[in-house]
């Protein structure tokens, strides 16, 4: 539509142009997808670092003198059961139980914490060993790639606990909705890293 203003002789033009309608939430969701990707770049960026010097042991201690994977077993089905606690948290809000998901969110706190625990146990026993990561370039990798990832699961439960606060204070409101669904997708990203993790260092590295 065009409409027309004559304040002067010369009249001006405007362009009426309809209003762009984006759905609520849209550019957070989109937001969160190309971080995850980027994440995936880093992540593979370590794997392949691994890959390349995981077995430059320079005539240190090398994976089976190291592993325990009796621990790290353990570790892994915290990790794995947060990811389903997780997923029953979903269930609970979609529901609109807003205290059952209070309820499955602080079990999957408590057992990313659990996993967090488990893991500065196995670098603080490496450590003791000599088997830090200034020891070999093996180490070095494991070290990053591990401890990058392990950094990740602890923003994860610093996330969880500041979106418990605000579920709490405001309820299931859009904008906290839409966090839990970012959080959920974080959380079953690193739950499929972790598995990598597991298979490419840990039971390859046992072969």
């Amino acid at each position: 539509m065009v409409s027309t203003v004559t304040h002067t002789d010369t009249p001006a033009v405007y362009w009426e142009t309809e209003p762009h309608h984006h759905p609520e939430g849209g550019s957070t969701r989109l937001g969160f997808w190309i971080y995850l990707m980027s994440d995936c770049l880093m992540f593979a960026v370590l794997f392949a670092v691994f890959a390349v010097v995981g077995q430059s042991y320079a005539a240190g201690p090398g994976p089976k003198a190291l592993f325990d994977l009796n621990l790290i077993a353990i570790n892994t089905g915290f990790l794995l059961v947060s990811s389903i606690t997780f997923g029953f948290a979903m269930l609970a809000m979609y529901e609109g139980r807003q205290a059952r998901m209070q309820i499955w969110l602080a079990v999957t706190l408590l057992l990313g914490l659990a996993f967090l625990a488990l893991e500065i146990y196995e670098f603080h026993h490496l450590i003791e060993l000599g088997a830090g990561p200034q020891r070999s370039a093996f180490l070095s990798a494991f070290f990053a790639l591990v401890g990058t990832h392990g950094l990740h699961v602890l923003f994860g439960c610093i996330w969880l606990v500041t979106l418990m606060v605000q579920i709490n204070q405001k309820g299931l409101i859009p904008a906290n909705t839409r966090r839990m669904e970012c959080l959920s997708m974080f959380w079953h990203f690193l739950d499929v890293i972790w598995i990598g993790v597991f298979t490419f260092v840990y039971l390859l590295g046992m072969i």
